[in-house]
């Protein structure tokens, strides 16, 4: 897309130097109108003003802002077939380039379109200018407001298409959680080593207490069967 939008602002630069020349265009077509004997009808497609340039210009200004409103179409053509054979879009997006597509074929009748507001394209020609040139000089600002609509509309189905796909993931992933094994919850048990080695430790603790008290009660043992069979001393050569 963002090649699509630098595609048209290259455009866009060509119209706006294009515009400042269109009184050189209008003269443009009005000399070789003379020089075809043309004058009757308006100038109302392409092909007439692709033949006034190839057949009835004698001047090289006339030939070349003639020269420059042919391939500003040009561009915007081949723009339209670009869009056409690599972006995927809707009903409307499909609409406008379709109704572009239309607009810029060479034998299109384009007498009776006019630019509207913002565009001053119009309103700067003469009533009779109008009827003659009021639709050829209405093409392009036309056609460019078309190819921004084109871009706005694919920018908001590209971002409900991406929003589409991150909602899913989402409730995948939500689904998985809930159809996870209860086995599969974090257990709350402690790890294997902390456990042995506290059964280890509550061991010796025993161990040892044991010992203490088996120690102990064998000295007790040992006094209280002593006090029973020992006599006590008595010093040698007196008896009572």
């Amino acid at each position: 897309m963002n090649e699509v939008k630098e595609a048209l602002r290259n455009i866009e630069q060509k119209c706006k130097l294009f515009q400042q020349q269109q009184f050189i265009f209008i003269g443009a077509l009005q000399h070789t109108r003379e020089n075809a004997r043309d004058t009757l009808r308006p100038v109302a497609s392409i092909s007439q003003v692709q033949s006034y340039m190839d057949h009835h210009c004698n001047s090289s200004t006339d030939r070349r802002v003639l020269n420059m409103f042919l391939n500003i179409c040009n561009d915007l053509s081949k723009l339209c077939q670009t869009l056409e054979a690599v972006y995927s879009g809707n009903s409307v997006t499909d609409g406008i380039l379709e109704r572009c597509k239309l607009l810029l074929s060479h034998s299109n009748d384009l007498s009776t379109i006019r630019a509207k507001y913002p565009h001053v394209v119009v309103n700067r020609l003469s009533c009779d200018e109008v009827s003659n040139y009021g639709g050829i000089v209405s093409l392009i600002p036309i056609v460019l407001d078309c190819m921004k609509e084109w871009v706005a509309h694919s920018e908001k189905l590209l971002q409900h298409r991406l929003h589409n796909v991150s909602g899913g993931s989402a409730v995948s992933e939500k689904r998985a959680s809930q159809d996870a094994p209860a086995g599969a919850a974090v257990s709350q048990k402690p790890p294997s080593g902390h456990l042995e080695a506290q059964t280890s430790t509550n061991k010796d603790n025993v161990q040892v207490w044991g010992s203490n008290h088996v120690q102990k009660n064998h000295l007790n043992h040992t006094d209280n069967h002593g006090g029973k069979h020992k006599s006590p001393w008595k010093p040698p050569g007196r008896h009572a």
